[in-house]
């Protein structure tokens, strides 16, 4: 049996030397290592040796073995490589290559970003919550009554079983508070879903930043001073501002940041771009009596909270006349940024 073991690896080998196409190479596989195959036989017929010889035919056996399916990945290997240096027998690959188009972020992620830096060198954390809310965090802890407009099914997008989803990113604060006792200092940027119809300055969906600090001694004071650094650092140094006094349910007293539009090159007006005021201490007792406690005691601490709308600060920013440009997807407009 050892010569015709020998014999069956020189057979194999040569056979393999020979083989040109993936195919014939396959079927040499086949005929050789396959289950009914000239080597699978030979391990059969190993059952009939003598006990000593059989671990001498054995060795051999596995060494036959070895050689033919070695030779077998390296014609592989060659017939591989043969078939891609084919392909690209006629690329000159001294030309230049042919060049895509690079992308970049989408103008509101690119100010929503540069919106998060600012208020992180304040000290403000960045937070973030669910899109599907309920009426007491969209609500009810805010100090909103019941016959609200915001409320009403015309304003906001129900679900069947009275959950909605969120008007403002105020949930957010509301949540961290539920979680975290003062201080408090955070930011929350996000989708809004209104019931608006929709034209040049307003979707159904739209994105908020909205800010929120709570702590002991917090006054209207650091309230201004920290819009105003924002603007006066998104817009520039020589931004002009307004604080004209509105109303909220859940801010008291409560603010409309006003902007001379001539820091924007434009006309020399006043445009809104903000809401602001201090929490009104319903809100705190609305938390209390949801945690249980008296963290956020309105005697003990004070706060304030703002927000804007991403897409009227980016309409402002780039002269964009229309906002549902941000939303149609034309390469063309968001080429420009």
């Amino acid at each position: 049996m050892d010569q015709s073991l020998e014999e069956l690896r020189v057979t194999a080998l040569a056979q393999i030397a020979g083989v040109g196409d993936e195919a014939s190479l396959e079927a040499v596989r086949v005929q050789y290592l396959g289950r009914a195959g000239k080597i699978s036989a030979a391990s059969e017929a190993m059952k009939s040796l003598p006990k000593e010889d059989k671990p001498r035919i054995g060795k051999l056996l596995n060494e036959v073995r070895g050689a033919v399916s070695g030779a077998l990945d390296a014609a592989k290997a060659a017939l591989l490589a043969k078939a891609d240096q084919a392909a690209f027998a006629g690329v000159d690959g001294s030309l230049p290559g042919t060049g895509l188009p690079q992308g970049s972020l989408h103008p509101l992620t690119q100010l929503q970003e540069r919106a998060i830096q600012i208020f992180r060198r304040m000290g403000f954390a960045l937070a973030d919550g669910p899109d599907i809310e309920t009426e007491f965090h969209c609500f009810d802890a805010l100090n909103t009554p019941a016959d609200h407009p915001a409320r009403n099914e015309q304003d906001t997008f129900y679900f069947g079983d009275g959950r909605l989803l969120r008007t403002h990113t105020s949930s957010v604060q509301v949540r961290t508070m539920e979680k975290v006792a003062p201080p408090v200092r955070i930011i929350a940027p996000g989708a809004a879903y209104r019931r608006d119809e929709i034209d040049a300055t307003h979707l159904a969906q739209f994105t908020q930043m909205e800010g929120l600090y709570v702590d002991e001694n917090v006054s209207v004071a650091d309230l201004k001073g920290t819009l105003e650094f924002f603007f006066r650092e998104l817009l520039g140094k020589d931004a002009q501002f307004r604080f004209r006094p509105h109303f909220f349910p859940f801010t008291e007293p409560s603010y409309e940041v006003d902007i001379k539009t001539s820091a924007l090159g434009s006309a020399d007006r006043w445009l809104e771009i903000a809401g602001c005021g201090m929490v009104d201490p319903a809100v705190f007792e609305a938390i209390n009596t949801r945690r249980g406690d008296r963290a956020f005691d309105p005697e003990k601490v004070t706060g304030f909270a703002f927000g804007f709308g991403l897409d009227r600060l980016a309409m402002i920013l780039s002269r964009v006349p229309d906002i549902r440009y941000f939303t149609d997807n034309d390469q063309r407009f968001l080429a420009q940024f």
